[in-house]
């Protein structure tokens, strides 16, 4: 199972202004790339803050968002759990998928890449600075990554993928 790590930075490493801000900033292009992406992939994970900040399920792909409120309801393509990664994409793998999207947001991008289950990494940087926001991650970490491709698309904006070295 791969697991591609789908985000969308300022210059300054920037993904947001806080949690509920919503990605409304990246670009048309970008939106594009991501769409492509997680189609491909055919499902997607995120946290709650993220599925809330899109405010809806996103069409054809399973939308896979991690919480701990057992009051959140799953149903058709939108699911809802409070495993841990490794079983979402054990689980994910039993059902036939080969790759899935992680979208994040800041937490949940830190619970994968602790548990070495982030694969490759696509970043789109936009020509922007926030100057205070939240990070790709929320805690302290060293991943050595291997630069595989390079796009720029429009707005001037750069999509960056790399693939994340893994430790023997």
């Amino acid at each position: 199972m791969k697991v591609t790590m789908v985000m969308a930075m300022t210059l300054d490493g920037k993904i947001a202004r806080d949690a509920n801000h919503p990605a409304d900033w990246t670009g048309t292009e970008d939106k594009k790339k991501f769409v492509e992406i997680t189609r491909r992939a055919g499902a997607m994970i995120m946290g709650s803050r993220t599925f809330d900040t899109i405010g809806k399920v996103l069409p054809g792909r399973k939308n896979i968002v991690m919480t701990r409120n057992k009051e959140r309801k799953s149903c058709g393509d939108l699911i809802f759990t409070d495993k841990t990664p490794a079983l979402i994409i054990e689980e994910l793998a039993r059902q036939g998928f080969e790759e899935v999207a992680l979208i994040g947001g800041t937490v949940i991008n830190t619970l994968f890449a602790k548990a070495g289950l982030i694969d490759e990494i696509c970043v789109t940087v936009v020509p922007l600075l926030f100057g205070r926001g939240l990070s790709l991650f929320d805690l302290e970490m060293e991943t050595r990554l291997e630069l595989v491709d390079t796009e720029i698309i429009a707005d001037h904006s750069l999509v960056l993928r790399y693939r994340v070295i893994k430790r023997s």
